[in-house]
């Protein structure tokens, strides 16, 4: 579709974007040249039917397997349906289709705007370009949570930093000093966010953090486990972990190891996703305003879409999270118990 878009411009005289808005039934373009798309559409044989007022929305999402993604793509499924919004949903997993494959098989339909909720974008070490495309058409972009911001589209993020020393705060206020930071990847702007708040913070109350109890990994329960074994080898006494399944593989750990959560080890998770239905015991974590940043995604999609003369400019706007105190930490364990 990107290649025959380009072809009906050139042969008319107008821009690509004037082409997608006369398929798709927008505004801004006059009845005349409407007319005149879909007649050359015919003489090219190209064969796009005008909208029924439906617009085709691309919502792309990493591995289900971490619940938070499930969860906002039922929300944003929703809310896109009573906007009368369809969206194409793209998964991609690693050793399968990419973020760029689906990207560029995507471009080949009559898109009326893209929501992210993970993807090259937020990572430091990855191309952006593959967004390019989606720009030059004119096709709004919507990005959840951290990154460097240099699209021009609608950004929707909970507060990383305030999350991190909401967390931190509590295990502190328990009595905690050796608190081991279990985290992502380090080139993901949320994990990146998450170590710098985290430093931060014990500067300021004067803990001295030992490079020993920081460990980089790959999101997953797995993964987690065997980080989080380096961390209570290490004298963790707390975890603080940058999502719920690093945090669940820390319980693994603990349990594999003799200790007891919290008696031994307090963790703290981050999402509050459903998959912590059936954790024992009932993991603390910091809860994702899911619903909030889901109607934002939409809206902000819709801003973008409405106001063309936002082109070429971004908006980011943040959410504050909310710490969940449950059965994972307690009190920081009396050297005899250690």
């Amino acid at each position: 579709m990107t290649s025959s878009l380009t072809s009906i411009a050139e042969k008319i005289g107008v821009s690509p974007a004037t082409v997608s808005r006369a398929i798709n039934n927008k505004p801004g373009v006059s009845a005349k040249t409407r007319q005149t798309v879909f007649e050359t559409m015919k003489q090219l044989g190209v064969e796009v039917a005008p909208s029924n007022g439906c617009r085709l929305v691309a919502l792309i999402t990493p591995d289900l397997s971490n619940p938070i993604f499930p969860d906002f793509v039922t929300k944003i499924n929703t809310l896109l349906a009573q906007e009368q919004e369809l969206p194409v949903l793209c998964t991609y997993t690693l050793g399968g289709l990419t973020e760029e494959i689906y990207l560029k098989m995507v471009m080949q339909l009559p898109l009326d705007g893209a929501i992210f909720l993970a993807g090259h974008y937020d990572n430091a070490r990855m191309s952006h370009k593959i967004y390019q495309p989606l720009v030059d058409r004119g096709i709004p972009m919507a990005f959840l949570n951290a990154s460097s911001h240099d699209q021009p589209a609608f950004y929707a993020e909970t507060d990383d930093a305030q999350a991190t020393r909401m967390a931190l705060k509590h295990l502190v206020a328990l009595g905690h000093r050796k608190i081991g930071l279990l985290l992502g990847d380090r080139a993901h702007y949320p994990t990146m966010t998450k170590y710098q708040s985290a430093l931060a913070f014990f500067k300021e109350e004067g803990i001295t953090h030992s490079p020993a109890l920081t460990q980089w990994t790959t999101y997953g329960i797995e993964s987690g486990q065997l980080a989080a074994q380096e961390l209570i080898t290490n004298g963790a006494t707390a975890i603080l972990c940058a999502n719920d399944q690093l945090a669940i593989g820390a319980l693994h750990a603990a349990e594999n190891m003799g200790k007891s959560v919290p008696a031994d080890l307090s963790v703290v998770g981050y999402d509050d996703s459903p998959l912590l239905t059936d954790v024992t015991p009932a993991l603390t974590t910091v809860r994702q305003p899911v619903t909030a940043l889901s109607q934002a995604l939409v809206h902000g999609l819709r801003l973008l879409r409405d106001d063309t003369r936002r082109g070429g400019r971004n908006s980011v706007v943040q959410y504050t999270p909310e710490l969940i105190v449950r059965d994972s930490t307690g009190p920081v364990p009396k050297p005899k118990d250690l």
